[in-house]
């Protein structure tokens, strides 16, 4: 095939995708919304059945990952404790070096059935973001505006309501609070020295207060601390519209069954576990770019077809109608009704274009930029 060839099958597959995602989300939000009704009256059942709903969403992103591009995942783990993920709550702490971290961590989720309920602290613009953000809101996810005097209330409740939740969830965390850029490194390493805390080299000082008020709200209901660290071989440097591109990458993922009464109770206790968690976590990948291997056994957990029969259903159920409509289209002859169709389309793969550059490290947000520098003065 030539060049012009490959660039306009990729363009199509391009449209496809971001055409089934869209829509088949902007339906499950749709459906969501009137689930409120339920929560009045059976909240739990309203819970249960969002986790399904929000499955059917995020699902679609893990069978990119997982299916599309093909791409390798390898847990290094304690044996002893493989048998125990997914099958209790956890706070699951991810470093933030990539811009398909997030996505490795939907996928750890996903190979181990939490998918559909699994929670995160995630930034208050992301809340208004159509599909994804639509779907958190009605997962309970926990929003923050990044100043935590306004925060710390609000992040309590949503954090406390999450006692009764009747599924298994892992909440997953970045503590660090923003991705790792070099700009970002040297900022934060600056206070790291202003604090007298010792230097690190592949993430950046992470924000304590967030975990401590999470392990202090989820005490007695999560049962351990998964410290997760992830990695790619061959200094990959995978991004997300990579994967929509098919790229296969290979991800190795160390994660550490760390028992939650481990962690100090005492909140500036806490706060000094997790720096020494971090300067662990900064040894491991020292050992990994040395190595090219983490400590612990390596495991490939199994596919499940769950993701690929999810996307599959809404192709068939999306695909038909579409096609449909544009042959009529074309029967028709009108030049305005084709322009008109080829816009929406093109609009849509904008949007979800859109959405990928929000993950892109380059136009990240200034938090770990701003916000520490205003610390210094």
């Amino acid at each position: 095939m030539d060049i012009v060839g490959f660039l306009k099958s990729q363009f199509i597959c391009h449209l496809l995708i971001c055409y089934i995602f869209i829509v088949s989300g902007l339906i499950i939000n749709f459906i969501q919304l009137f689930t409120l009704i339920l929560w009045p009256i059976n909240k739990q059942l309203f819970r249960r059945i969002n986790c399904r709903l929000a499955y059917c969403i995020s699902s679609q992103m893990v069978m990119l990952l997982e299916w599309w591009s093909g791409t390798h995942c390898t847990l290094y783990t304690d044996p002893e404790n493989y048998h125990k993920y997914g099958k209790e709550n956890a706070i699951v702490i991810l470093n933030h070096n990539f811009e398909i971290d997030f996505l490795c961590g939907w996928n750890f989720c996903e190979r181990f059935g939490v998918l559909g309920s699994a929670k995160v602290l995630a930034k208050k613009e992301l809340s208004y973001m159509p599909v994804i953000g639509w779907m958190w809101y009605f997962l309970e996810i926990v929003f923050c505006k990044r100043k935590w005097d306004e925060d710390r209330k609000t992040v309590m409740q949503k954090l406390l309501n999450l006692r009764d939740y009747p599924e298994n969830f892992w909440f997953l965390i970045h503590c660090e609070g923003t991705r790792f850029t070099e700009q970002k490194h040297q900022i934060s390493m600056q206070v790291a020295e202003a604090k007298g805390l010792p230097k690190l080299k592949y993430h950046l000082l992470p924000r304590t207060k967030g975990f401590a008020v999470t392990v202090q709200c989820l005490r007695n209901v999560v049962s351990a601390v998964y410290d997760s660290t992830l990695n790619f071989r061959n200094n990959e440097n995978p991004t997300l519209l990579g994967v929509l591109n098919g790229k296969k990458y290979h991800a190795d993922l160390y994660v550490r069954r760390i028992p939650l009464e481990e962690v100090p109770e005492d909140e500036q206790e806490c706060s000094n576990w997790l720096y020494n968690l971090y300067q662990e976590k900064d040894a491991f990948q020292e050992v990994y770019y040395r190595t090219g291997t983490y400590p612990g056994v390596p495991i490939v957990p199994p596919r499940r077809p769950w993701t690929l029969l999810n996307w599959l259903f809404w192709a068939l159920l999306l695909l038909y109608p579409l096609f449909k409509l544009l042959i009529n289209m074309i029967n028709s002859g009108s030049s305005l009704t084709l322009a008109s169709f080829a816009f929406v389309i093109v609009m849509a793969s904008v949007g979800v274009r859109w959405m990928i550059g929000v993950t892109e490290i380059n136009k990240g947000s200034t938090y770990g930029n701003n916000d520490n520098k205003q610390k210094r003065k």
